[in-house]
């Protein structure tokens, strides 16, 4: 059972994508597995064969315990102390696939009141559908109380745990803007590129040159990540808050940024994330433009190291070279661990994101 977020302690097994035999590589999806904030696609980290399935859908398991063992390519299957047969199913656990879970809480749809008409009777999103037409379904239950705790449970771990120092800077925003709009210019409507990953693509370029922000803190010591994994801050319709991570941030293009950003918001909403996303962020990016706040001032996400903020960009008077103006301006704020870095690391960060974002067509 992986670990999917701070202070997550146990998760439980929704369906299983493989079955004993099944060659598999790694990267391959071979299992779901539910959170309280969401139902997670599990990753493979190995190359080899499932050799068993040890957990049954329904069991919830403690992070840690073996759900399968996989024969790897020239070794033998190795059991870590995995229990011989799965343990019991519980009584009264329903199976039914990750959508219809979702779909059910949502509408105040009682599982265990369905019959499946899915594979071996799981309970599929028709299911759900049909049931809530024919009943008078009652006002939902508060779909991100599960998500708010564990939530809670991570910024507790980061106030309680983390010193941090905050520190925000105002950046002219003309050039970057300037340059992003004639580059849209010769892009299509579905493919143009939006601020965000404009300045998605400057943290991470900032974080090549001012690495001690990027990695973790664990064992009482830093540890710098040589890869930048920016995790985005993405709200849900109906509550709650995941941080999935873009992987590699900085060997993308912006271009591939502006999609990376499209598809990882659309899984987040829908349920579909992965494993890796959700485990090896680097370092937390939270934009809060859209919705008017001007400056944001972030808790990290343990065990990272820092939390880049943006507000919303707006027209401000700037004075430049004794010239005053109006300018687009963007407050950009940092939070970061004090036990990693001081203060004038932090503002050299802040220095070098605005200096590449007045030069955007070198990103």
């Amino acid at each position: 059972m992986p670990s999917l977020g701070a202070d997550m302690t146990e998760g439980t097994l929704v369906q299983w994508n493989v079955k004993p035999g099944d060659p598999i590589k790694r990267g391959d999806i071979i299992a779901v597995v539910g959170t309280e904030k969401a139902d997670i696609e599990v990753e493979v980290y190995e190359t080899g064969t499932i050799e068993k399935l040890i957990a049954r859908p329904g069991d919830k398991m403690p992070v840690g315990t073996p759900l399968a063992m996989i024969r790897v390519e020239g070794e033998a299957a190795v059991v870590a102390a995995a229990p011989e047969t799965a343990p019991p199913k519980p009584a009264g656990r329903v199976r039914a696939s990750p959508m219809a879970r979702k779909l059910a809480q949502e509408l105040g749809v009682d599982l265990e009141k369905l019959q499946g008409t899915g594979p071996g009777g799981a309970i599929e999103r028709d299911d759900v559908e049909q049931a809530a037409k024919q009943v008078a379904i009652a006002p939902p239950v508060e779909p991100a109380a599960g998500m708010r705790h564990a939530i809670a449970l991570a910024m507790a771990r980061s106030n309680r745990e983390i010193p941090h120092y905050y520190l925000s800077t105002q950046i002219d925003m003309t050039k970057a803007l300037h340059w992003l709009e004639q580059c849209n210019q010769q892009r299509s409507i579905e493919k143009r590129v939006l601020p965000a990953a404009l300045l998605l693509k400057a943290v991470a370029n900032g974080l090549v040159e001012v690495p001690e922000l990027n990695g973790f803190w664990t064992d009482d010591q830093l540890k710098v990540s040589s890869d930048i994994h920016l995790g985005v801050a993405i709200s849900l319709r109906r509550g709650g808050l995941m941080i999935p991570a873009i992987l590699s941030a900085h060997e993308k293009s912006i271009e591939d940024l502006m999609a990376a950003l499209r598809d990882v918001i659309t899984r987040a909403r829908a349920g579909r994330l992965r494993s890796s996303e959700i485990t090896e962020g680097t370092i937390t990016v939270t934009n809060l433009g859209d919705l008017g706040v001007e400056t944001v001032y972030g808790v990290i996400y343990p065990p990272q190291l820092a939390l880049v903020g943006f507000g919303k960009i707006v027209e401000r008077p700037w004075a430049d070279q004794g010239m005053l103006g109006v300018r687009p301006v963007l407050t950009a704020t940092l939070a970061a661990d004090h036990r990693a870095t001081d203060t004038h690391r932090g503002a050299q960060f802040l220095q070098t994101l605005d200096s590449l974002l007045q030069e955007p067509e070198k990103l």
